[in-house]
């Protein structure tokens, strides 16, 4: 194996996105090719309802592949069974938590249950992943409060926290900055590219805050009518990847600033 091979966490091989029902299938984004780096921060952006929640759904093996495969270490995505699957990769979705009466302690000790025996006892190691992953997303402040007593931008910051606590080398988020404010928007996906340095994970993370992928994250997936194309952001602008994304009736990409504006 090379040492480029060697740093690829997650990669897709002429994959086939979309649904099945009735026998019947219907594709919604074809032919799939991308990889994601270790220790990257990584965006996945497109317009409403291209098909960025489908494609995270198939990664995470939510929904299968119409074609093609996904592999993880090097493994094919059809070989690891759920357990496997629970220690290499962690989710944090947009549904509300079942119960918000639990502490947020014990919602983060959560992520441990791949580990722990049949009674969900934590060992040592377990209650020392917890204590960690609370000290990399500075929440000791919110540990002992109940998760309904928390705003929607605590809440996020936990749920990354049972993540962390998981410890996967991959994390994958369906639009963490949903409902949060330009302020907590920004300091969520500044917390993301920090943890990334911070514990050497990959993060994918699908939004529809593209200019401020575009200034935090080491890599993008764009997904267009066309196409799904993955590269650095600077890569992605000097190809003119963004200017497809929406009709230029309305939004235009300016190459400049490397942002979206109004057409006048």
């Amino acid at each position: 194996m090379n040492a480029k091979n060697q740093n690829i966490i997650l990669k897709t091989k002429n994959l086939d996105i979309g649904y099945i029902s009735k026998k019947k299938e219907t594709p919604i984004a074809k032919n799939i090719n991308i990889s994601l780096n270790k220790g990257e921060l990584i965006a996945l952006v497109g317009g409403n309802g291209i098909g960025k929640s489908t494609l995270l759904r198939t990664l995470t093996k939510v929904q299968p592949a119409l074609n093609g495969d996904i592999f993880i270490k090097e493994k094919s995505l059809k070989n690891y069974n759920n357990l496997e699957l629970a220690k290499v990769m962690s989710l944090v979705l947009t549904e509300s938590i079942s119960s918000k009466n639990l502490s947020v302690f014990e919602l983060v000790a959560l992520g441990r249950q791949p580990y722990t025996n049949w009674i969900g006892n934590l060992t040592t190691t377990d209650l020392e992943a917890v204590k960690k992953a609370i000290q990399l997303t500075n929440i000791e402040d919110l540990q002992h409060k109940k998760c309904f007593e928390l705003s929607d931008g605590q809440l996020q910051k936990v749920m990354i926290t049972r993540a962390l606590a998981q410890d996967t080398p991959i994390i994958i988020l369906d639009e963490p900055t949903t409902h949060l404010d330009m302020y907590h928007k920004a300091y969520l996906l500044k917390l993301l590219k920090q943890l990334t340095i911070d514990t050497g994970k990959t993060i994918l993370f699908s939004s529809h805050e593209i200019d401020l992928a575009i200034q935090l994250c080491d890599s993008m997936i764009v997904m267009t009518k066309d196409q799904v194309v993955s590269d650095q952001p600077c890569n992605l602008i000097s190809k003119g990847i963004f200017e497809s994304l929406f009709p230029k009736d309305l939004i235009v990409f300016d190459e400049k600033t490397g942002s979206f504006r109004v057409k006048k």
